[in-house]
């Protein structure tokens, strides 16, 4: 029986974000660069490159699973499972979250339940997600859908990497105590099964069927089991596996887990692993490696391939409601037109370097566009204004040095969203190859920073059970009785230093933010508001997953009562980690800017250079004001003082220059 999933948690909190995204190597695995000779010196010096036009990066070729692949992958997955005595739950998917199949083993445990853990160990009384059964086809599904979202041709990550970055500490283990949360803390709950830009599946839906990105059932997954496919260094999926029934993280990554699920996944991912250069344990964030797999190739059995000699006697595939058919299909290339993201034209954007979602039949799903609130502020923003934002941080993007990408001294790859205040989509853009994640963040984070700008902010929280009793929690944490009414801009790392079960973020012994659950009750699973808006979300459909009469969740995030008949300012959830910019005209709020892919310090200055330069190139728009920003707000915890942050632009960001400190003044 699947436990209500509609719970109110506790009021609580969090606290600030000061983590940064870092570039650097790692060892190496089992899953390179020589030197470049001395350039010569130019005569004449050359012209330096302009920006903007294109040409700085190379789109990933168009590779794709085939059906074959997906049953070879399926038949080693089942032969280690089956060696291991674990019958389990398999699930591919390709890049742009497109089920390509589930095959459930015979014996295989049909539920999973969400971990209990805490970080003071497990919680006698489960809220949140904590505890909840979900089905595993879906808990492999999620797992799939993360290694693939997560990874490009410059970083592979797996859940296991997901699980790293998104606790309370970075990294987790119980020698970190006192350290800062992970780089992407909140992550997991984006690509909700409610988001408004996550794409359904359609059964028989033909071309507009396969259109990407699709949504995830349980949002981003942290339980190991999770890995990315390649083809010829391109990503081109991934495999998720659930098996043992506990659907969790890993809170100690000092040891080393003999995980069966990885061990049955990494045994999947055989022909199909990623080029051992961008593991994730070529990546370091604030000096520490990540991890990719705590399984190695020699912890595996005999590889079996023969899907034929599986079929319908190890198990069967199986159709999920809202994901697949029992079938296999074949993957989208990404890329093309089917994926639905694809290189834009010169008429919707300029840089022939810019993809866009398409709906599969070459329409832009998000054109460059107006705002829609007219009726709520004086002086919206206009489609050229909309489109010199999106250009010009699309500039600052193409010159900034990527922080979780190989080779070093990559180009960052991110996406860009923008939004007015009613939370509509005026915009958005992405480079070649961003991560597929960072399209439905960037939205969370543009449609985040706006919200808790806005006048009616706590209007419309009081209005929505969910969120109601956290507009008394942050009045009373800020000592501000006039909270969330337009009087302060936050950005998106503002409202992050809320969200953290430590204020400042990481100290142990201070209190929680207000937005945040308290430490004995946090976890991945009730981590506070930005659960509580969507829980409701999310088990509605859990239930439709598993009952073939429930109504799925409408694509609308939160209950928040409407900005405008059919427009609601959440319509994919709420983001707490950095990468947005409230847009301002003078002191008038008129909509939001959010970046993500590619290190959170460059997500923040992506989104707040952009949003300058587009000032300055077309007039009468910009940052919010210096004098009402969030940097401005101290937060007095009795015997400290703590500021509240607004953005953090990195050490050397740009590959052109030498310049540092390029926010600073602006």
């Amino acid at each position: 029986m699947i436990r209500n999933l509609r719970l109110t948690a506790a009021i609580s909190a969090a606290a600030l974000i000061l983590t940064s995204c870092g570039g650097g190597g790692g060892d190496s695995n089992n899953f390179g660069g020589t030197p470049s000779p001395s350039p010569p010196t130019p005569t004449p010096t050359p012209t330096p490159p302009t920006y903007g036009d294109g040409g700085e990066y190379v789109a990933p070729a168009q590779e794709a699973l085939t059906v074959t692949d997906v049953q070879t992958v399926i038949a080693q997955a089942v032969g280690e499972a089956t060696a291991r005595g674990l019958p389990s739950i398999i699930a591919v998917t390709d890049r742009v979250g497109n089920v390509l199949a589930v095959f459930q083993m015979n014996g295989a445990a049909p539920m999973a339940a969400a971990s209990t853990e805490t970080p003071k160990g497990t919680n006698p009384n489960p809220a949140g997600l904590q505890g909840a059964m979900v089905p595993a086809t879906i808990a492999a599904i999620s797992k799939a859908v993360t290694g693939a979202y997560l990874s490009s041709s410059g970083n592979a990550f797996s859940t296991r990497t997901a699980s790293q970055i998104v606790q309370e500490h970075f990294p987790p283990a119980p020698t970190a105590v006192g350290l800062e949360s992970g780089p992407l803390f909140g992550v997991q709950f984006s690509q909700l099964p409610c988001s408004d830009l996550s794409a359904r599946f359609m059964a028989g839906g033909g071309a507009a069927g396969l259109i990407g990105p699709k949504r995830s059932p349980l949002g981003l997954s942290a339980d190991p089991g999770g890995l990315p496919l390649y083809k010829n260094g391109v990503v081109v999926g991934a495999i998720g596996v659930m098996g043992d029934g506990d659907y969790g993280f890993d809170s100690n990554i000092l040891d080393i887990d003999k995980d069966d699920e990885e061990a049955i996944a990494l045994a999947g991912i055989q022909g199909f692993a990623p080029p051992a250069s961008i593991t994730a344990n070529r990546i370091s964030v604030d000096g520490t490696s990540l991890r990719f797999s705590d399984m190695n190739v020699g912890d595996l059995s005999p590889l079996q391939n023969n899907f034929a000699a599986i079929d319908g006697t190890a198990g069967a595939l199986v159709a999920v409601r809202g994901y697949n058919d029992a079938a296999i299909i074949a993957g989208t290339a990404y890329g093309t037109e089917a994926s639905g993201i694809r290189a834009s034209t010169l008429a919707e954007f300029r840089n022939t370097d810019a993809f866009v979602l398409s709906d599969g039949t070459g329409t832009n799903r998000f054109p460059v566009r107006a705002a829609t609130d007219a009726a709520s502020v004086p002086g919206p923003l206009t489609e050229p204004e909309v489109r010199a934002i999106l250009e010009e941080a699309f500039i600052v993007m193409t010159r900034a040095r990527a922080q979780i990408r190989q080779p070093l001294d990559s180009r960052a790859q991110v996406s860009i969203s923008v939004v007015d205040t009613h939370g509509e989509i005026l915009g958005i853009v992405r480079s070649p190859d961003a991560p597929i994640f960072g399209t439905d963040v960037s939205l969370q984070k543009a449609r985040t920073a706006t919200f808790f700008s806005n006048s009616v902010a706590a209007t419309q929280m009081l209005a929505t059970p969910a969120a109601a009793p956290y507009v008394q929690a942050i009045r009373n944490f800020l000592n501000d009785p006039n909270a969330l009414t337009g009087t302060v801009a936050f950005a998106d790392r503002s409202g992050g230093n809320l969200a953290r079960p430590y204020f400042p973020d990481g100290e142990v012994g201070r209190p929680h933010g207000p937005i945040s659950q308290p430490i004995d009750e946090f976890s991945p699973f009730n981590n506070g508001l930005q659960l509580d808006f969507v829980i409701g979300n999310i088990g509605a459909h859990v239930a439709f997953v598993g009952d073939p009469m429930a109504a799925d969740t409408p694509q609308r995030c939160t209950t928040l009562p409407d900005a405008a008949p059919g427009q609601n300012r959440l319509e994919n959830g709420i983001q707490i980690f950095p990468g947005s910019v409230p847009i301002y005209r003078g002191d008038q709020l008129i909509g939001g800017i959010g970046v993500s892919g590619d290190g959170i310090d460059q997500d923040d200055m992506i989104s707040f250079l952009g949003l300058h330069n587009a000032g300055q190139r077309v007039g009468g728009i910009g940052n919010a004001p210096t004098s009402i920003r969030a940097d401005n707000v101290v937060v007095d915890l009795g015997d400290a003082n703590v500021r509240l942050r607004y953005i953090n632009c990195p050490f050397a960001p740009f590959l052109d220059t030498d310049d540092q400190n390029v926010c600073q003044g602006l």
